[in-house]
């Protein structure tokens, strides 16, 4: 915005700010801040010369000398391709900050409900449909489908704008919740959950992406900490509220309830963002890249899926897989570093602020992930608790993440530090994890609860800041692809998170098993439910529900080095100002 003091927004009053009439004179130190991380993206002569001057740069007065330099080229250079130079206004701006804000949580929300929300719906819906052979197919094609879009919504969002963009994406996650809803057999609803994961990857990125739009860095902590709290929230209702649809009107209205509110996320976008600035040039789009990033993708998902479930990991599918999987990631890169527009930057990863960002971020993702996908289970089991009540039980861990999500974004915004904050986060979010691993059948719920809690403090000081770190490393005309490419390293952390845990798991419950009960010959580990454990003699239930958390509580001991690694990393994070102003020059992006 152009004209205003921004660091007094808040989403309650952001609506009432008008746009001056007076063109915007960026202040110098905002202007040196984004020459100096927008060097290395610039066309390549400009950058040849500021590649030169920055490295040969011994000192504070020196680099800022050369940063001065840096930015009348930059305008210089915007002006001669096409962009909006820093001496004219930018596009007016409306008074819907506030309703946009409210239309991109809306947004996160049902892309992070869909994700959960059919846990505990699944055996109703398998009752219904049929085919149990292919119930994995429901989570696996969402997380396959979305997985594969994040950089392209992120790169495309950069190019071309994100208002559009944003209303394709909640309009295809629309189509495919209605599909599922209407769905009449299990092919049917898996065909739904991909084209609802087509558009669902793009929300979250996107969402975040034009946050970076219209609030500066300083004042994005905040925004930031309240996308954070909506997974949080997303996280614990998404079970509960599977379960209450399937009790009393139906799982088909798992999925038509996300129509009316991705809806309402389309109209706020459509009349609150404006139009984005439209490039003179027609940027070519990385066909390639996608190809082969998609491939790449899809193997790797497709294996860890697949690996010890429909296959053993030491099988010729699963090795053909990761085969392939190497192959189209080397061919990726050797696209990307020729394309003109390319999906995911390698000039990325020469940034060392978003090299350990992303590493630690799979890393947490990791740890997180193995642990909500399989604690619910084990309090069903070990425990002895309801679905409802074990669902319950994940609520500690996700307020611990609301409370220090939306924390530490406010701390930022307020004291413009926040390099304290990853690193505290690996060090809580480790301790939370040694903690779980001295779980045991007899300990009490209260202490348990209280384990979960310290994990979600912990994962809760990083999540959302190391977003915010990564858009303040780079230039505004490339912190969508930045902010995607940050996201897609997770949400594969993710995923392999769940399926390395659940291969350990179940390689190591299969063992004990075998060795308690020796009567008992090719254990078939999908009969293990929490019914089929209840209806046991107590004897061998028992010695199930021992050999259940013997599996699985040592294996949260697995995850800590990783977050060692990550502390180390965090360590080495330069901890940049955080910009005071949105600088559009040369960039479509959008406003309000």
């Amino acid at each position: 915005m152009e004209g205003i003091d921004r660091t007094a927004l808040a989403p309650a009053d952001a609506a009432r700010v008008h746009e001056s009439d007076e063109p915007e004179t960026t202040p110098l130190t905002s202007t040196v801040d984004d020459a100096k991380r927008a060097a290395a993206f610039d066309a390549p002569s400009t950058a040849a010369r500021s590649g030169h001057v920055l490295a040969s740069a011994t000192s504070d007065a020196a680099r800022d000398a050369a940063a001065r330099t840096r930015a009348r080229e930059l305008a210089a250079a915007s002006a001669r391709q096409g962009g909006v130079p820093a001496s004219e206004p930018k596009p007016e701006h409306s008074r819907g900050v506030a309703a946009v804000f409210a239309g991109l949580l809306l947004a996160m929300f049902v892309s992070t409900l869909s994700e959960t929300v059919t846990a505990t719906a699944l055996p109703t819906i398998v009752g219904d449909l049929g085919g149990v052979d292919h119930m994995q197919w429901v989570t696996t094609a969402y997380i396959l489908a979305s997985t594969v879009m994040m950089p392209i919504y992120g790169k495309l969002g950069d190019l071309f704008g994100r208002k559009y963009l944003f209303i394709i994406a909640l309009s295809i996650f629309i189509v495919g919740s209605a599909t599922c809803g209407l769905a009449p057999s299990m092919d049917g609803l898996i065909a739904g959950r991909a084209v609802e994961g087509l558009g669902g990857g793009g929300l979250i990125i996107l969402a975040q992406a034009t946050i970076a739009d219209i609030i500066p860095p300083r004042q994005r902590g905040k925004y930031m900490g309240l996308m954070g709290s909506v997974f949080a929230v997303s996280t614990v209702v998404g079970p509960l509220l599977g379960g209450w649809f399937v009790q009393v009107t139906g799982w088909r209205w798992l999925f038509a309830f996300n129509i009316p509110l991705a809806l309402l996320a389309i109209a706020a976008v459509a009349f609150f963002l404006t139009k984005p600035v439209r490039r003179d040039d027609r940027p070519p789009i990385d066909i390639g890249g996608m190809m082969a990033m998609a491939v790449s993708v899809s193997s790797l998902v497709l294996a860890t899926a697949w690996g010890g479930t429909l296959f053993p990991w030491i099988s010729p599918q699963i090795f053909a897989l990761f085969a392939l999987f190497f192959v189209a990631a080397v061919a990726f890169v050797l696209v990307e570093r020729k394309a003109k527009e390319p999906i995911i930057p390698m000039l990325l990863f020469k940034n060392r602020n978003f090299v350990v960002c992303t590493v630690t971020g799979m890393f947490i993702m990791l740890g997180m992930m193995g642990t909500i996908s399989y604690l619910p289970t084990y309090f069903q089991i070990v425990e002895g608790l309801a679905p409802e009540q074990a669902g319950l039980m994940t609520v500690p861990m996700m307020a611990g993440v609301l409370i220090t999500a939306v924390g530490t974004g406010f701390l930022a915004t307020k004291t413009g530090r926040y390099k304290w904050m990853p690193i505290a986060s690996c060090a809580v979010t480790a301790v939370g994890f040694v903690l779980l691993s001295q779980l045991t059948v007899g300990t009490p719920l209260v202490v348990t609860g209280v384990f979960l809690f310290v994990l979600g403090f912990g994962i809760g000081l990083g999540q959302q800041i190391l977003v915010l770190i990564v858009q303040n490393e780079f230039p505004h005309a490339i912190v969508g692809t930045a902010t995607a490419a940050n996201n897609f390293f997770r949400q594969i952390g993710s995923t392999l998170g769940a399926s390395l845990v659940g291969a350990l798991f179940t390689s190591r419950l299969t063992a004990d098993l075998a060795a308690k009960l020796p009567h008992v010959d090719n254990i078939n580990m999908n009969r293990i439910t929490p019914d089929f454990v209840q209806h046991l003699d107590s004897g061998t239930r028992a010695i199930i529900t021992s050999a259940y958390s013997d599996a699985l509580v040592p294996i949260f001991l697995y995850v800590v080095p990783l977050l060692v690694v990550g502390f180390v990393l965090m360590l080495t994070l330069k901890e940049h100002p955080l910009a005071t102003k949105v600088n559009h020059t040369g960039h479509p992006g959008d406003t309000v």
